[in-house]
């Protein structure tokens, strides 16, 4: 079997494959704190959502990030999936 380099990465998610969790997790909140500056005035849903998702993420990020409780790593690896595709 050949590995295929898949070029449509869209999302830190996805680029940050294989990278600590605390590093993933930083790009994906730092993505989305861009996103939310950029949005207009009457991007209510998608405001919400990406509020939403940071204030999750916000609770989850208390103590040593880099080596996290193994709750609190299960929590933030189901917090980047769970919001991939929000933008």
């Amino acid at each position: 079997m050949s590995a295929v380099l898949n070029c449509g990465i869209e999302n830190t998610t996805d680029a940050t494959r294989g990278q600590p969790l605390a590093a993933r997790v930083l790009a994906r909140k730092n993505e989305l704190e861009d996103a939310l500056a950029d949005l207009g005035p009457h991007d209510l849903s998608r405001r919400t959502a990406i509020e939403t998702a940071l204030a999750t993420v916000y609770l989850l990020m208390t103590g040593d990030l880099a080596h996290p409780p193994q709750v609190v790593a299960h929590a933030l690896n189901a917090w980047l999936e769970r919001n991939k595709y929000v933008t």
